[in-house]
């Protein structure tokens, strides 16, 4: 009685299931559905007041099917949830319903971005957003370094829906969508065949495949039949078809081979094998003509689908009560006539607010919708798939869950693939198309410097030949590529055979499509960038001024002055002053050339120290300390006399040219006329830096050129030419001894060739250009072209010959070290010599120092030097002495002789007590006159032997 009380007190819901019950997916669907809501009540069912009830409709494989069945059920049944329908447009107007009923439509197959739960609340997406599995495919193109991808999708909305996320998520990473491949539900296998072969015969090798599998499977059958799953081609499958490689034929799987897909990710679980094992048997047995099935993730999230319905009935307890019917006239339609749930806001809150551990991984609805989980990358590799990687949002591409590397994309995350046609080589992802057709190369058409480009008509075979510098750069370059590209010259040119634009028409035809690529003397230029990708540059960079030059033979009174700077100049001047006071310093104690008068020395320090630039000085140097720093600074002396020399034998001899304009603000102030080639860019140059409209002026030639610069700007002619460097190089190479560059050089990036945004010959065609400029090849076209010129170079007559310091200042830096450590030690032995001074305390400080600078002023007899003179000056006093003694006069007869006993007289006491002091030596004893006397008459025979060893 209490189980029947029990049961009669269950509240019965009434829920719609509409599938296509024709096809296996939605006999799929229905079972993992009836399994789920099995499951859900036989675990503690009896605690449960609600119990679902399904009412199953065939939505007949249409929408409008889908619609009267969904129609049936919400106006008959009034159920309170609807689980379905399979495809999004089957949903789109569904889910329009749901909205209007209040009732909510629950699918876990519509994986369309077009619809959304933003606009419409009532629709549940049990499954993932298409726009979520982009980022992965982007990584993996990221990854390779793909740079053009072709989309082929259904054109429905399930296919139209993810390619505006897609061509985001490619600009992002620089990728470009050339072609959109849109095939029709409908298409035949001829269709189809022709389709692809559109695309065999594109650059573009790498296919991004959005379809559902009875498409798909057709596609890749025609695919492999026309030769287009062999090497070279890369092949992407969106999860609408990776989710059911399992389900797909045998031959199918075999025509994928190499094919590479996205699909979310499910963690193996035991609970998932389990119910894997039990819905084969049950499906087994209620279908028993289908054989060989498997299940996938969409079975599994029909599964979670129904359990989550169920719980959220459960959890808000909902009394199935009827609609509540609208007021209409008898002329209602059926729409019309159906009510409004009572319990559907309910009933949508309960089950947006649900969560649970699943089959399929955790159920959590974001925004309405299945939270994206991480993506696995698999590999289609004979009957089956292999996993080659995931993709996560916070580590992008990784060989293993859970990683904590960072965000990353590199390729060398990816386990080993196997690409289309069996191999192991990472296509390139495009390719010359097949059809033979060349690339259309669009030329200039020009009048003047012709090594450039020059195009050339036989109007009797009406042929047109294209030469030039930048030709022969091209066709190197793509020698040097590795593969083959045909390709033809076609010149940009008028009927009449002139130039049909300047050089931005030009480029801009590449950005029309009427050139593949544009090569010429076509600089890259920002505004030229927004329409084209340009390669590398192959020429020097920049533009520059041009002007006349005019000979300046005025003599200059002071360019003795120019050949060192003011700073040199300067340097040179302290220095010798410097040396010169250091060896006065170092000689005056012990050289008698260094000694003399206050004014004799300063003069001496000037005249010795100058006197060394042409080494005229004649005083002896006694001290090593002087001679070691008269060494270094000879060296000094001698590399600044023979560098000034050299400077000013070159600017005496070599003749000076002047430009007649300094500079572009000069040509501004005077109004003058200044001259650009037609067609370029520089014109645009000119306005910006404020040239009038009316003062420019343009030319063709080179000729024509040089014509208008001799006439000058005053007599019809310009004061200077604008134009860019490779074309002033050549213009200078047979004109470089009448005119000359000024200014400064503004930046450009040289010539390069133009070729589509996006472009793959791009990356290669610059690596080219590379290995052609840093080649031998390069210098051969050069002096193909350019033969050297015989010229020298006349700028460097108009640059400054003057020496500067920056040249010299290590040999001064050497000179003064020597001089300081020649200075040091002199003071140290002085110091230590007269230490004895320093240490008496009862001496001032002002004291000591005179002392100390008298003691310096005086000779140091210890010198080797002065004991020569000190012997030369007793023998001249002695002698002059003894001269005196010998005249009547003589002082020395009359100085009384000594006594030897007794006090000496009182009157002879003065002679007596007269002393005479040794010249030099200060603080000796004094001598009597008798020693006087007597060391005279020892010095006279000293004197003697000296003058007989002298005889002999």
């Amino acid at each position: 009685m209490a189980m029947a009380q029990n049961k009669s007190s269950i509240v019965s819901i009434n829920v719609g299931v509409v599938l296509d019950m024709d096809r296996w997916f939605g006999k799929m669907g229905l079972s993992c559905i009836s399994m789920a809501l099995s499951d859900f009540y036989s675990i503690d069912g009896s605690n449960y007041k609600t119990r679902l009830v399904l009412h199953t409709r065939d939505s007949k494989k249409d929408v409008v099917g889908a619609a009267a069945a969904a129609l049936d059920l919400l106006k008959n049944v009034e159920v309170e949830a609807i689980i379905g329908p399979i495809s999004s447009m089957q949903a789109d107007f569904l889910i329009n319903l749901g909205q209007k009923l209040q009732v909510p439509i629950i699918s876990f197959s519509a994986t369309s971005p077009s619809i959304s739960s933003f606009r419409n609340q009532y629709f549940v997406r049990t499954t993932h957003n298409d726009s979520s599995q982009v980022k992965p495919i982007s990584s993996i193109i990221q990854s390779f370094g793909w740079r053009q991808i072709v989309p082929i999708y259904i054109d429905n909305q399930f296919g139209e829906g993810i390619i505006p996320f897609l061509a985001d998520a490619l600009e992002e990473i620089n990728t470009r969508i050339p072609y959109r491949s849109v095939i029709s539900e409908f298409a035949t296998s001829d269709q189809i065949k022709s389709e692809l072969l559109k695309l065999m015969n594109m650059q573009t090798r790498v296919f991004i495949v959005h379809m559902p599998i009875s498409l798909g499977s057709n596609l890749f059958a025609m695919a492999k039949e026309i030769g287009m799953m062999s090497e070279g081609f890369v092949w992407i499958v969106t999860d609408a078809m990776a989710n059911q490689l399992n389900s797909m034929d045998a031959s199918v799987i075999e025509s994928m081979e190499g094919v590479i897909g996205v699909k979310p990710y499910v963690p193996k679980s035991k609970k998932v094998e389990d119910f894997t094992q039990r819905w084969k048997m049950k499906f087994r047995e209620e279908n028993p003509r289908i054989v060989d099935v498997e299940l996938d993730v969409y079975g599994l999230w029909a599964y979670d689908s129904a359990t989550a319905l169920a719980m959220a009935v459960e959890k808000s307890r909902i009394s199935g009560a009827f609609f509540r019917k609208p007021n209409v006239s008898g002329n209602a339609t059926d729409l019309e006539a159906v009510g409004v749930s009572r319990d559907g806001p309910k009933l949508l809150q309960a089950i947006l607010n649900t969560t649970f551990k699943g089959l399929s991984g955790d159920f959590q609805l974001v925004d309405g919708q299945l939270q994206s989980p991480p993506y696995q990358i698999i590999n289609v590799i004979g009957n089956g798939a292999k996993e080659i990687g995931f993709w996560t949002r916070e580590n992008g591409i990784v060989r293993k869950l859970n990683s904590r590397r960072g965000y990353s994309v590199s390729k060398e995350n990816f386990g080993s693939i196997v690409w289309p046609g069996d191999t192991t080589s990472v296509p390139k992802g495009w390719v010359i198309p097949t059809n033979g057709k060349k690339l259309k190369i669009g030329v200039p058409v020009k009048d003047g410097f012709t090594e450039f480009v020059k195009v050339t008509r036989d109007l009797t075979t009406n042929t047109t030949k294209v030469t030039g510098y930048c030709i022969d750069v091209f066709d190197a370059v793509m020698e040097a590529l590795p593969y083959y590209v045909p390709y033809e010259y076609v010149p940009f040119a008028a009927p009449d055979g002139k130039s049909a634009g300047d050089y931005n028409e030009l480029v801009y035809q590449v950005f029309l499509g009427n050139f593949d690529v544009v090569v010429g003397d076509t600089t890259i230029v920002s505004n030229r960038s927004q329409f084209v990708d340009f390669t590398l540059p192959y020429t020097e960079s920049g533009v520059t001024m041009m002007v006349p030059i005019k000979h300046d033979n005025r003599d200059n009174t002071w360019v003795f002055l120019k050949p060192l700077t003011w700073d040199l100049w300067l340097t040179s001047f302290c220095s010798f002053v410097f040396i010169g006071f250091v060896i006065w310093l170092l000689e005056h104690r012990v050289n008698e050339d260094f000694r003399g008068p206050f004014w004799h020395q300063v003069g001496m320090i000037f005249w010795f120290s100058f006197s060394t630039m042409v080494f005229a000085q004649k005083e002896r140097i006694v001290s090593n300390l002087a001679r070691f720093v008269l060494i270094i600074w000879f060296l000094v002396v001698l590399i600044l006399t023979q560098s000034y020399t050299a400077s000013l034998t070159s600017m005496l001899t070599v003749e000076k040219l002047q430009p007649t304009v300094k500079d572009v603000k000069e040509l501004l102030k005077s109004k003058d006329y200044v001259g650009y080639q037609p067609g370029s860019f520089v014109v645009g140059l000119l306005r910006k830096m404020d040239f009038d409209e009316d003062r420019l002026k343009a030319y063709n030639t080179p000729e024509e050129c040089v014509d208008l610069l001799a006439k000058g700007s005053s007599n019809g002619g310009i004061a200077a030419v604008f134009d860019e460097i490779p074309y002033v190089k050549l213009f200078l190479a047979n004109y470089c001894l009448k005119f000359t560059t000024i200014g400064p050089t503004y930046k450009t990036d040289g010539f390069g060739f133009a070729f589509p945004i996006g472009s793959p010959l791009v990356p290669d065609v610059s690596r080219a250009v590379l290995n052609v400029t840093e080649g031998e090849k390069m210098v051969q076209i050069e002096r193909a072209w350019f033969s050297e010129s015989t010229c020298s170079d006349s700028s460097t007559s108009l640059s400054s010959n003057s020496l500067g310091l920056d040249s010299f200042w290590g040999l001064f830096v050497l000179a003064v070290i020597a001089a300081v450590l020649a200075l040091v030690i002199f003071l140290t032995k002085f110091i230590h010599e007269h230490w004895h001074i320093i240490r008496r305390s009862n001496l001032s400080l002002r004291e000591r120092t005179r002392i100390l600078a008298r003691k310096f002023d005086s000779k140091d007899y210890s010198c080797h030097t002065f004991k020569k003179s000190e012997l030369r000056d007793v023998l001249a006093d002695s002698t002059h002495d003894l001269d005196c003694s010998r005249s009547p006069h003589g002082n020395l007869s009359s100085l009384p002789s000594p006594r030897t006993t007794g006090p000496p007289s009182p009157s002879n006491s003065s002679h007596t007590d007269h002393m005479l002091h040794i010249p030099g030596e200060e603080g000796a004893s004094p001598l009597r006159v008798e020693n006087v006397a007597v060391r005279a008459q020892e010095m006279i025979v000293v004197k003697s032997a000296v003058d007989t060893n002298a005889g002999h």
